[in-house]
């Protein structure tokens, strides 16, 4: 059976690459792409969205755009990590993209969606949770048409944007609050699971031989991403997180879950942000969100390669 799926995500390298894969796969029915603010301003990602699509050839997803800022706070970007397109590496060139922008906004577009599909969609959140956040608190009577909540932030551990939270979380934490809070069944990807699947040469090596255009623009988008993650952390390959989520929905045994409380953190002066992970039960609050712990990373590239060759093969 394929799984009904809605993205929504702030491309960002690590989203694109999520994007190809649920795009490539057959257990995976995209439905659409919401696009927030996160890695880049809105416009920017939403922009990124459709220049991904166009490049592999995903015509008939819609696009629509949703939040330019978080819930609560400032706004923040990761120009640091993504580049000031939010996207560098590759030329997409000046012109427009062949995919169009949906007129409505993401969360008439969801909610739409959500309403017409034959069953209840999964979310795929994989930037800040604005947008989600703020569908839950518009139209709670949705509720029943949402299967779970599959999304990629926080950390069992400590975080990559402060001492303590990681940067999803931290763009908007009261949105993340709200969908933890939410009651629904949510499924936690946070560092502690993604900074194991990092971008080895091995594995650019493995892309690259594929020889197709795609491939190549993949190859570019890791080569920039393997830089920033080097200069800014010092890490030797870079860390795809966000696919981790659409990986687990194609082969549940990918990750090993364990059931927790998760609390954010709201107004802590050095850990505000901060996703609390309870995974010894010391609370006594209920274990209500699946939080993804040990990944077997062989079969995660073996998904994402299989992805690029397929949508990089004029007949697949």
């Amino acid at each position: 059976m394929t799984v009904p799926v809605i993205l929504d995500c702030d491309p960002g390298h690590d989203d694109a690459f999520n994007i190809l894969l649920a795009a490539a796969h057959p257990r995976i029915e995209l439905l659409a792409i919401t696009t927030v603010a996160g890695n880049q301003t809105l416009e920017k990602t939403t922009l990124n969205a459709r220049r991904i699509c166009a490049v592999a050839g995903i015509r008939d997803v819609p696009i629509a755009a949703g939040r330019d800022r978080p819930l609560h706070g400032p706004r923040r970007t990761a120009a640091d990590i993504h580049g000031e397109s939010g996207l560098d590496g590759p030329g997409f060139g000046t012109g427009e993209p062949v995919v169009p922008q949906d007129p409505r906004d993401a969360l008439a577009l969801i909610r739409e969606t959500l309403l017409a599909h034959r069953a209840p969609v999964t979310l795929v959140p994989t930037g800040p949770l604005t947008n989600i956040a703020a569908l839950l608190l518009a139209h709670p009577d949705l509720v029943g048409r949402i299967e779970r909540i599959v999304l990629m932030g926080g950390s069992t551990g400590r975080g990559n944007t402060t001492p303590a939270a990681e940067f999803n979380v931290l763009c908007d934490p009261e949105a993340a609050d709200v969908v933890f809070r939410s009651g629904l069944p949510v499924t936690m990807f946070g560092l502690n699971a993604t900074h194991q699947v990092r971008a080895t040469p091995a594995v650019i090596a493995r892309i690259a031989a594929l020889g197709t255009p795609l491939s190549r623009l993949c190859v570019e988008l890791l080569t920039y991403f393997a830089s920033t993650y080097r200069e800014v952390y010092g890490f030797d390959a870079p860390p795809l997180h966000d696919p981790l989520t659409v990986a687990h929905l194609i082969n549940p045994s990918l990750v090993s879950l364990v059931r927790a409380a998760v609390t954010v953190e709201l107004n802590g002066t050095h850990t505000r942000g901060a996703t609390v992970v309870d995974l010894h039960g010391v609370t006594g609050r209920p274990a209500d969100v699946e939080v993804g712990m040990e990944v077997d990373a062989e079969a995660f590239w073996d998904l994402i390669v299989e992805a690029v060759r397929v949508l990089g093969t004029p007949s697949g």
